[in-house]
């Protein structure tokens, strides 16, 4: 679901209003009426790595809601200050306790319904031996026959596991541009 609307300005903390500010913008903003201060609502990145080792993936199972107890790939909340492969690569390590190498960019999953964006590296393990930290019940590495399909957490991890599949299956992988309406 979308996040709740903004309703005190950041700057000095009145009850904002919205409407199309007087900027030229064409679109309603939560705009302050005392210190005239536009406030942007714009979508969260989310950032993660697809983990493989040989024809495995790793996956790990969620011990926070949403999807307690569901599989997905090691991603989260990308933060400030850090780029979306140092995000990755943070996630990475916080969920799965995985030694891996950062490969290059694999999918940008668009959700707009939820005001998201979703970011994948591929990430080469460098052990098959993980020290998941405390979001994550289990980490576990999977060939894709092996894989829960049914028990995937969000469409963002299934989608992005087809495609990282059916790349390793031609040989070639490429960056992978998915809209989830």
């Amino acid at each position: 679901m979308l996040r709740s609307p903004i309703k005190h300005c950041r700057e000095c903390g009145t009850a904002v209003v919205y409407r199309i500010p007087d900027d030229g913008d064409t679109k309603q903003r939560a705009v302050c009426p005392a210190c005239i201060t536009i406030h942007y609502e714009n979508p969260l990145n989310v950032v993660g790595t697809v983990p493989h080792w040989g024809d495995k993936v790793l996956l790990c199972k969620r011990n926070i809601e949403p999807r307690l107890g569901k599989w997905t790939l090691p991603a989260g909340f990308m933060e400030l200050n850090e780029t979306t492969a140092e995000g990755a690569a943070r996630e990475t390590d916080e969920e799965a306790g995985a030694q891996f190498e950062l490969q290059g960019l694999f999918s940008i999953v668009n959700v707009p319904r939820v005001g998201q964006v979703h970011l994948f590296y591929r990430a080469q393990l460098l052990s098959d031996v993980f020290n998941p930290g405390i979001e994550t019940m289990e980490a576990q590495l999977f060939s894709e026959a092996e894989i829960p399909w049914d028990e995937i957490a969000f469409r963002t991890v299934k989608e992005t596991l087809l495609r990282y599949f059916a790349d390793r299956k031609a040989g070639q992988f490429s960056i992978h541009a998915i809209d989830i309406v």
